[in-house]
């Protein structure tokens, strides 16, 4: 039996109850392909806050980077919101593990279930055949660039290097000559000079790409067809903030934040895999929370950090199967807590 390491990083909120159960389902899928997952549990976020003074300390970003994978639930909450630019925040860990372990590129798929059409508020017919992959640049943009305040005024950096830029572009092409063959890169190169340079160093990259057909969107424009024509489009390459701000929109496509997950990679070592939603304070601790997105995130780990996608396809089957028997949490329209909603995944995984 093939043994691997996995960090678990529970967070805050409900990350440690929807983390609970990807583990669980991990188990259950493993077991069936003769894998063993060593699960190492650590602080990070506001918890690691609390215990440390710190989001993310060096053992624990050391530990990380050592293992074969590492499983996140979320970060963040109102205990620990503040302005004081000082004070130590829940997401500046986050942003520390994405930097540590060279993750820059993010990719969250979308590929809204037929059984969840009712659920999200868009019509179905607009919705129809929807399959799309955001590939978000992770390390770069105003997030990591330079920033301050100056009295009354403060400021953001956006700044980007051709080499961040082409890194996160050849993911996108590499991605797209594997599913569809179209790539649509999103930029604002109509007023930003880093967009100018992002459109250039896609345009100059796609020569390599012959048989993958490459657009420019700008980005306010995107917002706008990512609801109007999801369908239409396969691979969405982008940068820092526009993929944070299209990613969360395209999650209303399946009705849910509870439902998308996401795999941060880099050029080797081990992966990060997170639900795309936050730590939802408002519901901790009450059983309430959709685990399918985290069971999801850990299925992408199964397949790109593992290379077990045997067990990664049983999972995703064992989601699919769940939802198209009706299976459905509050978020969804439905009445499932978060143990019920486990339950369910996890009886498709052994009836496998």
């Amino acid at each position: 039996m093939r043994e691997v390491s996995v960090v678990v990083l529970p967070g805050d909120g409900i990350g440690p109850e929807v983390t609970a159960v990807a583990i669980a389902a991990v188990d259950a899928a493993a077991a069936q392909h003769d894998l063993r997952v060593r699960w190492d549990e650590q602080l990070m976020g506001g918890c690691s806050i609390d215990v440390h003074g710190i989001a993310l300390t060096d053992d624990v970003l050391a530990t990380c980077r050592a293992a074969d994978a590492v499983l996140l639930g979320a970060v963040g909450g109102p205990k620990w919101d503040t302005t004081d630019p000082d004070a130590p925040r829940p997401e500046q860990g986050l942003l520390g593990l994405r930097a540590g372990m060279g993750l820059f590129a993010n990719l969250r798929p979308v590929k809204p279930p037929e059984a969840l059409y009712d659920a999200s508020p868009l019509r179905r017919e607009r919705l129809a055949g929807t399959d799309l992959l955001v590939v978000r640049e992770l390390t770069g943009g105003l997030y990591f660039g330079e920033s301050a305040r100056e009295g009354d005024s403060a400021y953001d950096t956006m700044r980007y290097s051709r080499d961040e830029i082409r890194r996160v572009a050849l993911r996108g092409f590499e991605a797209a000559r594997l599913r569809r063959g179209k790539l649509t890169s999103v930029d604002k190169a109509n007023v930003l000079e880093s967009s100018r340079l992002w459109r250039e160093v896609v345009i100059a990259t796609a020569a390599e790409y012959p048989d993958v057909e490459l657009d420019h969107v700008l980005v306010d424009a995107m917002a706008m067809h990512l609801l109007s024509r999801p369908a239409d489009f396969d691979v969405i390459v982008t940068e820092n903030m526009f993929g944070d701000i299209l990613s969360d929109e395209a999650s209303m496509l399946s009705g849910s934040l509870g439902m998308l997950p996401s795999a941060s990679l880099g050029e080797g070592g081990a992966g990060l895999y997170e639900p795309i939603h936050g730590s939802a304070p408002d519901i901790a601790g009450q059983g309430v929370a959709n685990p399918l997105a985290a069971i999801l995130s850990a299925a992408m780990m199964l397949r790109y950090s593992i290379d077990a996608t045997g067990a990664a396809e049983l999972l995703e089957d064992a989601v699919a199967r769940a939802l198209d028997a009706g299976a459905r949490t509050r978020d969804l329209g439905g009445d499932l807590g978060t143990a019920e909603m486990a339950e369910r995944v996890m009886a498709e995984i052994t009836a496998s």
